[in-house]
């Protein structure tokens, strides 16, 4: 993702979340499920475009989702890179009651940066980076949701889980050709210009981007904000009710070019990006870890996962 726009709030204190359980809904989320999830995508290596761990992690969470009785489709695509280079691609999408026509959206993406180009070793800075936090904490919650939807008759909306490919091989920063934004993100754009439905709608979407760092902080996307502001209140407002306002702060931080926004824009289905950011972070505003060799399983938290799991069902439940 692009960086385009930072503002420097101060970092507010976390003191854990104290659950108000007689609001509470839906089902538990289970942070160590998701966090089994997590280490299982990253127990394949780097999930690197056109590579063999990349192939069969995205056999491993396609299974995941059917074992979870979702209906699942692999939408199949081949990019191209910054470089030039065909990138052979899947769009993972799963869905649960595909039959109701009241829809919700949720998304991540699944691959691992090839570079870690924003490492402070610049011996790293091709080497591929494990992801686990850019790419499989998102897809962790996913699955950690879908198992818990398969056990959960009184839903009633449907949903779709996608994991988006091909979002991080945009231009590294060690590159002569420039950034361009529209290297990024290259699987969200086909899919929202080729939806697995024709004229497939849906309600809202949410986007989850590294949601399971150490000391994550998510605020107010810009982009999102502009095209799905009410989303984002709604969500920020569940995750307050449920003691999770260390977590989510109800302020703004930087605006992002990341996989939901093709698909406000081409898909026009208003959808949110929860991401961290960190206003006083030497090394990014996404993190230390993001882009380095250090997005391991050591820097995942599965207190960060919990309070965005849960928060994810007293939304949906809420319908």
């Amino acid at each position: 993702m692009l960086l385009i726009l930072s503002c420097g709030h101060t970092q507010k204190s976390v003191s854990g979340a104290e659950e108000n359980t007689s609001v509470r809904l839906g089902p538990d989320f289970n942070a160590d499920s998701a966090y089994a999830f997590c280490a299982a995508q990253c127990h394949f290596g780097p999930r690197v475009m056109n590579s063999e761990a990349h192939d069969r992690c995205g056999e491993w969470i396609a299974a995941q989702f059917r074992r979870f009785g979702m209906r699942v489709i692999e939408q199949k695509a081949d990019f191209r890179g910054y470089d030039g280079t065909i990138l052979h691609g899947t769009n993972i999408i799963a869905s649960f009651k595909p039959e109701a026509t009241d829809r919700v959206l949720l998304c991540a993406h699944w691959d691992s940066r090839p570079w870690a180009d924003n490492d402070a070793d610049s011996s790293n800075w091709r080497k591929p980076v494990l992801a686990a936090n850019d790419g499989a904490s998102g897809v962790a919650v996913l699955l950690e949701l879908a198992r818990l939807l398969q056990q959960a008759d009184s839903l009633r909306i449907g949903v779709d889980f996608i994991c988006f490919d091909a979002e991080d091989w945009g231009t590294p920063q060690w590159s002569k050709t420039g950034d361009d934004s529209d290297t990024w993100a290259l699987g969200s754009h086909y899919w929202a210009a080729h939806p697995h439905v024709e004229g497939y709608d849906a309600r809202y979407g949410i986007l989850l981007d590294m949601v399971g760092g150490q000391g994550a902080r998510f605020y107010h996307e810009g982009i999102s904000l502009r095209y799905a502001r009410e989303v984002v209140y709604q969500v920020w407002a569940a995750a307050q009710t449920l003691g999770y306002g260390s977590y989510f702060i109800s302020d703004e931080g930087g605006m992002i070019t990341d996989d939901h926004l093709p698909i406000n824009q081409t898909a026009n289905i208003p959808t949110i990006d929860i991401i961290p950011y960190h206003p006083d972070c030497q090394e990014s505003s996404f993190g230390p870890t993001w882009h380095t060799v250090h997005d391991d399983m050591d820097h995942i938290d599965r207190n960060t996962l919990l309070a965005v799991g849960q928060t994810l069902v007293q939304v949906l439940f809420s319908e």
